[in-house]
């Protein structure tokens, strides 16, 4: 079932797109959760709690603009798809720093509704890119956005995973670096380290810190190529 939201502070507009997204569901024959938000304080609260797949966000609202909502969201969820909502073209460029999948101009047609749903379910039911591993307890399948970090020790390889669980196997880290390179969002910022760059949450010259809050060194000479390669990657998942 997909779990949509959406918030807008205007009721024509709140009552107009809702009676769209479920006369698409019962069209489309896809199950929906719809929730709806007149402000962007109550739809935070309630992604923190219950994640949605897909948010319909107004723009322009009093006290936490859409815009605003839409980076507090971006904080809390790197994959939820954000199509915003405005009666007007000006903030077409800055919804790009959220990452936007789209941005409709009200009022809405059936038409625009069902072919931005039917992308956002075509990026939302995609496969993964995974990677299979030999531990010592068997074969394993991991999907590559789970990977925090990839750390050697001696002969064998850690995995870091952003569950908090790590995974052993015995092979040497040059092995992954052709699995793992910059183009899939790995870059090695250190002889003994392979890091997801995707789950990285802040970094200095020197040392950077995962979303779960593990630290892991940079070396010496590797801090501008670190920056260069992680901002092109941002760049280019907006």
């Amino acid at each position: 079932m997909l779990k949509i939201a959406l918030c807008d502070d205007e009721t024509l507009y709140l009552e107009t797109t809702e009676k769209l997204l479920r006369e698409w569901s019962r069209t489309a024959s896809i199950p929906m959760e719809l929730d709806c938000f007149d402000h962007g304080d109550a739809l935070l609260t309630k992604h923190r709690i219950s994640r949605y797949d897909i948010i319909f966000l107004d723009i322009v609202m009093p006290l936490l603009s859409g815009m605003d909502t839409a980076k507090e969201l971006r904080l809390l969820d790197k994959s939820v798809k954000i199509i915003f909502l405005t009666s007007s073209p000006e903030f077409a460029l800055s919804s790009y720093s959220v990452r936007a999948l789209d941005y409709l101009i009200k009022p809405l047609s059936y038409h625009k509704i069902q072919q931005v749903l039917e992308e956002c379910i075509a990026l939302l039911y995609k496969e993964p890119d995974s990677l299979t591993l030999k531990t010592p307890g068997g074969y394993r399948k991991i999907y590559l956005h789970d990977i925090e970090y990839l750390e050697a020790q001696n002969k064998r390889v850690l995995f870091y995973l952003s569950n908090s669980e790590c995974l052993e196997v015995l092979q040497p880290l040059h092995t992954f670096e052709r699995e793992l390179p910059d183009s899939k969002g790995f870059f090695k910022c250190h002889r003994s380290y392979l890091v997801n760059l995707k789950n990285v949450q802040h970094f200095s010259s020197v040392e950077l810190s995962t979303k779960s809050g593990r630290q892991i060194p940079i070396a010496r000479g590797y801090g501008k190529p670190f920056q260069d390669t992680y901002f092109a990657l941002m760049f280019q998942d907006q």
